[in-house]
């Protein structure tokens, strides 16, 4: 008998209900906003230090001295550039706003920070594990975009407004090579 009414089939069974996606979702935007108001304002306050003195720093006199010692030529010159790098990259990151290019200078201002403070330890007080988790956050910024509540998404240009990895790793790319460009010219 292989009438239809004598074979007998099965429907299929029914797939696994997919995993809830983790973009787009409130949660993750949350999460995002969290990581960089926490990361960019802690970098946008030690620029500060560096800048005005504030929160117990030197100012640009006092950490230029400091990169002076540590083999940068011009110290003040070098200070004022790292001041300004860490609090607009920092502000920014916190923002939202042009997202890849400010992780990307928390980037190369923190390879720089790595390089100055070695690599003899990785715990602190004399280890990097500081710098190079300030480091790696603001790199996961620049690849994987802001989230939906950042200032990037009020921007006019549209390729501006939708994160894509492509321009969080050139981004990147700057930030290394102008690290690098600075580590060159210390002593």
């Amino acid at each position: 008998m292989t009438s239809a009414s004598a074979t007998a089939t099965k429907a299929p069974a029914a797939a696994p209900a997919a995993p809830a996606p983790t973009t787009g979702t409130t949660a993750h935007d949350a999460g995002l906003l969290l990581l960089r108001l926490v990361l960019g304002l802690t970098m946008a306050a030690h620029g500060t230090q560096k800048l005005f003195g504030w929160f117990g720093g030197g100012g640009v006199s006092g950490t230029g001295r400091f990169f002076t010692a540590s083999g940068y030529p011009a110290g003040d010159a070098m200070a004022a550039l790292a001041g300004l790098t860490e609090t607009l990259g920092g502000l920014g990151l916190a923002a939202g706003l042009l997202t890849p290019l400010a992780g990307a200078a928390v980037v190369g201002t923190m390879i720089n920070a790595i390089a100055v403070h070695g690599a003899g330890a990785f715990f602190a007080p004399k280890g990097i594990e500081y710098e190079l988790l300030l480091t790696a956050g603001a790199a996961a910024l620049a690849l994987t975009g802001p989230g939906r509540y950042a200032a990037d998404r009020l921007l006019p240009v549209a390729a501006l407004r939708t994160p894509r990895p492509a321009h969080g790793a050139l981004a990147l790319a700057l930030g290394v090579i102008m690290g690098a460009v600075l580590l060159l010219v210390r002593n």
